[in-house]
């Protein structure tokens, strides 16, 4: 089965006793991602946004610099997973065959394969722009997540990852069972639809590790926010990548912990 959510039965016990019902869950899939007819990557994912889950998996595993790169994608419907089929120009695909390598990952795991501590530690791409944004942005961007996150409302299983613009608000958003996934799935979606990173901010509802900020930083956006609180090497790797992290996001406030000057005080006339 490859819907995004499985309605399932179960018992519920309460002070009364136990009564009969159903539960919506979300599903997890195997997904193999194939370049030129090789396996590079097996990823336990949702089965929904998967063309968005190919690209921006290429464009963050630096397989790719550009979604125009993957000259074709196809999404193989199999008896016991889904195959990403993607297809390379030569030059990329002679590359890619000196590191290609078979991987099984549970489900949104951010280091699968990776055989050294250089690799996992690479350093992130280096975010310059000196867009600013206010405290009152911030808390727009968090609040108008949780209605947006269909999968979630239904299950309450599933991470989610957006991109949010003062000029547009949530341009994006796109969720899975694994954070990694959904960060993927927005970076694919991002570069699809051609959506500037540059005047935005990625909002997570997970805990902010390394490779999250990694990808954001190939994503391209100056900010990330999250509901959930960071790794130390994460904060490291923010300082390092320029990237403002903003973490611990409730109702009533946020922590920033890197990059602190570009949340300047005061509510812009531009909140979306």
């Amino acid at each position: 089965m490859h819907d995004p959510v499985q309605h399932v039965s179960r018992r519920i016990w309460r002070d009364s006793g136990f009564t009969q019902g159903s539960r919506a869950v979300p599903e997890e899939t195997a997904v193999a991602l194939t370049y030129n007819g090789g396996s590079y990557a097996v990823m336990m994912a949702t089965p929904r946004d998967l063309e968005d889950f190919a690209v921006g998996f290429s464009l963050s595993e630096g397989i790719v610099s550009s979604a125009a790169e993957i000259q074709s994608l196809e999404v193989v419907m199999l008896d016991n997973g889904i195959e990403l089929r993607m297809w390379l120009s030569g030059e990329i695909a002679q590359r890619l065959s000196a590191r290609r390598r078979n991987i099984a990952g549970p489900t949104g795991c951010g280091l699968c394969g990776i055989d050294s501590i250089t690799q996992a530690l690479r350093p992130a791409a280096i975010v310059a722009t000196q867009r600013q944004f206010s405290p009152q942005q911030i808390m727009a961007a968090m609040q108008a997540v949780p209605a947006l996150q269909a999968l979630n409302v239904e299950t309450r299983a599933v991470h989610a990852a957006a991109f949010w613009s003062p000029s547009r608000g949530i341009a994006a958003l796109r969720e899975d069972v694994g954070r990694h996934n959904a960060l993927d799935k927005l970076a694919g979606a991002m570069a699809r639809q051609s959506i500037a990173a540059a005047d935005g901010m990625v909002v997570l509802t997970s805990r902010v590790s390394v490779e999250m900020v990694q990808k954001t930083a190939a994503i391209g956006a100056p900010v990330i926010v999250s509901v959930s609180a960071p790794t130390a090497l994460a904060i490291r790797m923010a300082e390092t990548a320029g990237i403002t992290l903003a973490a611990i996001a409730r109702a009533d406030g946020f922590e920033v912990f890197t990059h602190h000057d570009r949340i300047a005080p005061g509510e812009a006339a531009d909140v979306a």
